[in-house]
């Protein structure tokens, strides 16, 4: 029954990453679609294969980070797989809403909510969640930051430039930078499946001799971090997260490219140059920070570089509300379904 839920684990953990990619499309895409620099369809090839691209740049400091949100000699695959089942449901939920929620702090929220009600709070390492918590506001607030600073150093440097001219070099720049941005999203959000995945490895194999584990399961820890993790495992989520980014996530591109503020090709280079800064700095020190907060974070400073009243602020604090609600929520609905599924199968 145990290898069974493993395998269970595995496929809806695949799931939610292929999920994760159609829900964070916007992310990657939204400013791309607004600037008219490439076409819906183009724009989701493009953000698909800078997604799995990741797969060759990035080590695994967030796969290390999520894995280690509980402790996992302390709970059971039946726990890892309420948190992925619950993930799941507020991800098709805030999509269909048109909501750019996070799905790194619903993967969180999940995991650390069924473990709570399995085993209590003492199986929650709050330190870890703590930092996660704080990267709701930090991250839209980093972001935001730097793309005022890139905004008006580019103003500054393309002060004497043609508009025509500048527009059509921030177009062929903007591909530079919506590259950028979906690398950092791959290599963000595909990680955090890897720790979940690698988390029901280490509790399956929990108490098992080192030696007697087979090949295709075996993590291995250099001082006390995951260092490599079986390669079925990091292609596989790279490969997932890509075909749900060319599914799109038309309902969240909307939100995030046109109704925060108005896209040109000049915000788009800028939002999306301080979103991948900020994820590619998050990623080095194993910070799981939301794509969504950042990129949106980032779009607001670029509207602010015209003026304060080009962003539309109401249109933000509905968000803020999704992402403050986003864990308690998610840890609710896991909870919820430890207890259903211990009751349905006997397990625990």
């Amino acid at each position: 029954m145990d290898f069974t839920l493993l395998i269970i684990i595995v496929v809806l953990a695949f799931g939610f990453d292929m999920i994760n990619g159609f829900h964070d499309a916007a992310n990657s895409i939204a400013t791309i679609v607004s600037t008219k620099v490439l076409t819906p369809f183009q724009a989701v090839v493009w953000a698909a294969a800078f997604n799995w691209l990741a797969y060759l740049v990035f080590q695994l400091h967030i796969a290390d980070t999520i894995a280690k949100v509980v402790d996992t000699s302390a709970i059971t695959l039946l726990v890892i797989l309420s948190g992925i089942i619950a993930a799941i449901l507020w991800n098709l939920l805030t999509w269909y809403l048109g909501i750019p929620s996070s799905s790194s702090h619903t993967l969180v929220g999940g995991f650390s909510g069924a473990a709570i009600a399995y085993a209590g709070w003492g199986v929650v390492h709050s330190g870890v969640i703590l930092k996660i918590a704080a990267f709701i506001f930090l991250a839209p607030m980093i972001g935001m930051l730097f793309a005022y600073i890139i905004s008006i150093t580019m103003l500054w440097l393309f002060r004497r430039a043609n508009p025509f001219r500048l527009e059509k070099k921030l177009k062929i720049g903007q591909l530079f930078s919506s590259a950028l941005l979906s690398l950092g999203h791959g290599g963000n959000d595909a990680q955090k499946v890897m720790g979940i995945i690698s988390a029901a490895l280490i509790v399956y194999f929990h108490g098992t001799d080192a030696s007697a584990i087979p090949h295709w399961a075996r993590i291995e820890m250099v001082g006390g971090k995951i260092h490599t993790i079986p390669s079925w495992i990091v292609l596989g989520c790279y490969s997932a997260i890509a075909v749900g980014t060319l599914m799109g996530g038309w309902r969240i591109v909307k939100t995030m490219g046109q109704k925060i503020t108005k896209i040109t090709p000049f915000e788009g280079v800028a939002a999306e140059t301080a979103g991948a800064l900020l994820l590619f700095g998050t990623e080095a020190f194993g910070i799981p920070v939301s794509t969504t907060h950042t990129i949106t974070g980032a779009i607001m400073g670029v509207g602010m570089t015209k003026r304060m009243t080009a962003v539309r602020w109401g249109v933000t604090v509905n968000l803020l509300y999704a992402w403050l609600l986003t864990i308690p929520v998610s840890m609710g609905i896991a909870a919820g379904m430890y207890f259903l599924l211990s009751a349905v199968s006997g397990l625990s």
